[in-house]
């Protein structure tokens, strides 16, 4: 009974670990992916299908955070966030050695682009990159290493302690109480403007927007503030803008490689 409660606690802590730890969450990822579909165009599509055995971007978004407790897949770690400080740049910061989600995105792009590469290779970097444009569009993502990009920095959100971190991988998402179907279907109308202004710009240009975001949210967060309803009535609609924008940008790089 002693060994069956002791493995139980063992699995249930690894869990809460794995959850505290993912980005987006399932439901932000899922959103991201299932947008992206929607602008897909018919000969990316196509591919893609063949890649995945005709799993969606959605089913294989959350891809890069379940490997996460292979040990095989250990060096993928540091590719899901960057770290710089806010008085400087990513060009003038020192890099980290294993790498940072610009390089991961760019890595996968250049793998998918590769004729020489297996299918194999190209469809799980096809899944990493789906994840990948998920974290690079998630402010905290795009953090501090001081604080380990927001998981160091405690708040409540609502009478629950926890980081400012999980704040914006799930609370927030998880506490709107909608599938990820429901929230891409009710993502924000887009005019042919808007469409062109998301589309525009670079993998870097959208790890700036988002370091942008994060610089706002340490702004107007305080460590140990009681987070809610006013917190998701500020920044609750700029979380769902970021997945819109990440599953848009995602089609124009898998359009951009697929045709």
């Amino acid at each position: 009974m002693k060994h069956l409660f002791a493995l139980f606690f063992t699995v249930f802590v690894a869990f809460q670990l794995s959850a505290a730890s993912e980005d987006w969450g399932r439901t932000g990822h899922r959103v991201t992916g299932k947008i992206a579909e929607q602008y897909l165009t018919k000969k990316a599509k196509k591919a893609i299908e063949k890649l995945l055995n005709g799993e969606s971007l959605a089913f294989v978004s959350t891809y890069g955070d379940e490997i996460r407790s292979d040990n095989t897949y250990q060096k993928y770690g540091p590719w899901h966030y960057v770290n710089f400080p806010f008085d400087s740049s990513y060009e003038a910061s020192e890099k980290s050695e294993k790498g940072d989600v610009y390089v991961a995105i760019n890595t996968c792009i250049a793998v998918l682009r590769d004729k020489t590469a297996t299918n194999e290779d190209k469809a799980f970097h096809l899944r990493m990159l789906v994840h990948f444009m998920g974290d690079i569009h998630q402010p905290l993502h795009v953090g501090l290493a001081a604080d380990k990009g927001g998981n160091d920095f405690q708040v409540r959100w609502f009478n629950e302690g926890t980081n400012l971190h999980t704040v914006w991988d799930t609370k927030m998402i998880e506490s709107y109480n909608m599938s990820y179907t429901e929230l891409a279907l009710n993502a924000d109308k887009l005019s042919k403007n808007d469409l062109l202004a998301i589309r525009k710009g670079t993998v870097r240009d959208w790890m700036y927007e988002s370091r942008a975001l994060c610089i706002d949210v340490y702004n107007n967060t305080e460590i140990g503030e009681k987070l809610g309803y006013k917190y998701m009535y500020d920044y609750l609609d700029i979380a769902r803008k970021q997945l819109q924008k990440a599953g848009i940008r995602l089609a124009v790089v898998l359009n951009d490689i697929f045709g």
